[in-house]
């Protein structure tokens, strides 16, 4: 039996079935899942499967039943038998989970043994994934094998009745780890219950604690203090990125944010990410206005562990929770790693002595066209398989550049790591090869292949060409269609829409703004955006400004753009005139047909950015501009669009002189960011009608904005067509190694 039923109660629940109805025999984990020998007559065996079918634990899953007669043994009960390592490792490794009900419960009970405990759990919640070293999941496996049980917890984990039966993490005061308070030397300041007392005065006062979790450190401020959030952004380097917060329970999320039924689901759910709320305009927030500069959203989370929850329960405000790291780099995962990257940033650390095996970031998510979409996913999700229509060949994907994660294949599943990020550092590099490492190590996988990103450039796919094995290269935005095609489990043809910031394409141009045809392995580009080019290449990435004079340039020319023009605003003289040069002449300045740069093109043209802090900001805030407008219809920008060399071409210079127009004659600005999306969006639908595709995929970072996908699914339905997006993995490029798993996979199987 396959699935998800290692660490989740699932053999005591077999145990008591078998027991109930007289079975007798034996279930055991194995590497490839779990064992069940059932010996009784076949109307008992019948009522045995159906009952563990109907009321599994509440973590657990079941992929796969394989069943085969086997002949009787006699046994005269029904045991739990001890662990199989032998065969194959295809046993799914779970999430780490957050805190349940019962063990919350038993936390602020003053008569329970493990009263204030921060490190309680059970088979229904806590540690997985952060402390697996290899399967089978067991305590010797993980890295809670250095503390031994005391004779209580030792009860309760041999208890087929109790629910921390077989529970990996089972500790107590007695035998389990234990908090530390450490200055910025690492000098032990106190310990236990006082460590924990001391933690909360000093966040009280304003200081920044950096706080151990279950996947690595946070770093943690008073989100109501702006002094003491602005200090967080001085040392950390992050300017106006917002910050995530931790809230103590959803009556306090309510009173800052709007919460739908599903947002406040997900708040409370086992995977307990950080969802992406709007603000309550009908009432001040004592949030500081430095949390999220500008933003009219804010990332929450709930408490997942316990310490999280007894923090919260102590100070009852909301706390910044942001990643222990610095800019392009993983969190940190132990004390001397913290104590020297994280030295200059936090007054003090809170730290406790249960070994983390990897990173895991909190995981991202927003609700969109009435579901949840995953923008980052890590924690709670990873390192759960996406299941493929067909068993695949053992294979290894390295993903992309920014946002990576790394996915393996063992046969029908593709297990996708957790969130490492951009790939940027040498830490980053590090990180990356360790999730490389643990993935394969976990499943004992030997892959027949590498697929990695087409960019000669990337590091991924450097380090692709220097593993000695085969190697598959996937074009960028056929990856982002085939990963969304195959958790929607669609099959070609498909129209996919593959927008986002940057992709290499297979003309030597930037991709971004494309229509793909996909079938199979196959694809042929049938459409895109007009291309206009860089100046300075990469730097129009950070800087909006680069992107609008590079586009307002391919439409007129250097001659139009004098001092007077909205396009020159940003920039001094001389910098427009060194710019202009290099666009003349073509150095330096690639040509383009990304949406995500035609997004900050307007961007800067409306004067809502001109130079970025972190990826994505001039899109995100020409996002939020539409999301302020509250007037009748603004229309559609024109995107008209042309056959040019057997491609849907769409022109997007009508718009841009528009919005020049208004911009000089002070229109709203709410409004032509809204006529902006809306011009997108016909844009996708005229594009599906003339490709004769019933079925669109869409898919990109520049799906992560909320008014364009929505916008853009409820115009395809309105035409009878069928939008397809993403919900188990992101839109953006942390998706795409899933992609690359199915092409590889689809052109290994076709050579075969």
């Amino acid at each position: 039996m396959e699935g998800a039923v290692q660490g989740v109660g699932f053999r005591p629940f077999v145990y008591r079935v078998a027991r109930d109805l007289g079975i007798t025999g034996s279930v055991s984990n194995s590497p490839r899942g779990v064992l069940i020998e059932a010996e009784a007559e076949s109307r008992r065996l019948a009522s045995f499967r159906a009952i563990i079918e109907k009321e599994l634990p509440p973590l657990a899953s079941i992929d796969t039943w394989h069943e085969t007669d086997i002949p009787p043994r006699g046994d005269d009960a029904f045991v739990i038998g001890p662990s199989g390592r032998e065969g194959g490792r295809t046993a799914l490794v779970l999430p780490d989970a957050a805190t349940c009900p019962e063990c919350i419960a038993e936390l602020f009970d003053p008569r329970n043994r493990r009263y204030l405990y921060p490190f309680t759990n059970c088979t229904n919640c806590g540690p997985r994934f952060t402390i697996i070293e290899r399967l089978p999941y067991d305590r010797r496996n993980t890295t809670m094998k250095s503390f031994g049980l005391c004779p209580e917890c030792r009860a309760e984990y041999e208890d087929p009745a109790n629910r921390r039966f077989h529970a990996q993490p089972n500790a107590c005061f007695a035998c389990g780890p234990g908090l530390a308070l450490l200055d910025r030397a690492g000098r032990h300041i106190a310990e236990g219950a006082e460590a924990l007392g001391r933690t909360a005065d000093s966040l009280r006062r304003g200081e920044i604690i950096s706080v151990k979790g279950l996947g690595g450190f946070h770093l943690m401020v008073d989100g109501r203090d702006d002094g003491a959030v602005n200090r967080l952004r001085r040392r950390k380097s992050r300017e106006e990125k917002p910050f995530a917060l931790l809230y103590p329970s959803i009556d306090a999320v309510r009173c800052d944010c709007i919460v739908s039924s599903l947002e406040e689901r997900l708040l409370e759910s086992v995977e307990a990410p950080i969802v992406l709320l709007e603000k309550r305009g009908d009432r001040g927030t004592p949030v500081a206005s430095s949390v999220a500069p500008g933003n009219p959203f804010l990332g929450i989370m709930l408490p997942a562990n316990p310490l999280h929850h007894i923090l919260m329960r102590e100070l009852g405000f909301p706390l910044v929770a942001t990643s222990g790291n610095l800019s392009n780099e993983p969190i940190a995962i132990d004390d001397g790693d913290a104590l020297e990257r994280l030295g200059p940033i936090a007054d003090l650390f809170l730290t406790h002595n249960r070994p983390i095996a990897r990173h895991v970031d909190d995981s991202i998510v927003r609700v969109m066209a009435g579901r949840e979409a995953i923008l980052r996913r890590s924690r709670g999700y990873a390192p759960l398989p996406v299941l493929l229509e067909k068993e695949s060949i053992p294979l290894l994907a390295v993903g992309g550049h920014m946002k990576n994660t790394v996915a393996t294949a063992v046969g029908r599943s593709v297990f996708i790591s957790q969130h490492i990020g951009d790939l940027e550092t040498a830490e980053a590099h590090r990180a990356f090869e360790r999730a490389v490492e643990h993935l394969e190590g976990l499943h004992d996988l030997k892959p027949r292949a590498v697929a990695c990103d087409l960019h000669p450039n990337y590091l991924s796919t450097r380090c692709a060409r220097a593993s000695g094995r085969p190697v598959i290269a996937v074009q960028h935005h056929l990856a982002h269609v085939l990963a969304c095609m195959a958790e929607n489990h669609v099959d070609g043809p498909v129209l996919g829409v593959a927008w986002d910031g940057t992709g290499y394409g297979a003309d030597g141009t930037v991709w971004g703004g494309e229509f793909l045809r996909v079938d199979g392995v196959s694809f042929r580009r049938i459409g895109r955006f007009r291309h206009f080019p860089l100046p300075g290449g990469e730097k129009a990435v950070r800087e909006p400004r680069r992107s609008a004079l590079g586009a307002i340039f391919a439409m007129n020319g250097g001659g139009a753009i004098t001092a007077g023009h909205p396009v020159a605003e940003p920039f001094k003289d001389e910098e427009i005139r060194i710019l202009l040069r290099s666009l003349e002449r073509g150095l330096n300045a690639p040509l383009t047909s990304s949406a995500g740069r035609l997004f900050d093109a307007v961007s800067s043209l409306l004067g809502v950015r001109h130079i970025s802090s972190y990826e994505g900001q001039a899109a995100m805030e020409l996002e939020f501009a539409a999301h302020r407008f509250r007037g009748d219809d603004p229309g559609a920008l024109p995107m008209p669009i042309a056959v040019e060399e057997d491609e849907f071409v769409v022109h997007w210079e009508e718009a841009l002189r528009l919005i020049v127009d208004a911009r000089r004659n002070g229109d709203d600005i709410d409004r032509l960011a809204t006529a902006f999306h809306e011009g997108l969006v016909s844009a996708i639908v005229e594009v599906a009608l003339r490709s004769g595709e019933k079925r669109v995929i869409l898919t990109g970072g520049c799906f992560q904005n909320r008014i364009l996908l929505e916008g853009a699914i409820s115009a395809l339905r309105r035409e009878n067509l069928e939008p397809y997006w993403h919900r188990l993995i992101p839109p953006n490029d942390g998706g795409i190694a899933l992609g690359q798993i199915v092409f590889a996979g689809k052109r290994l199987n076709a050579k075969e």
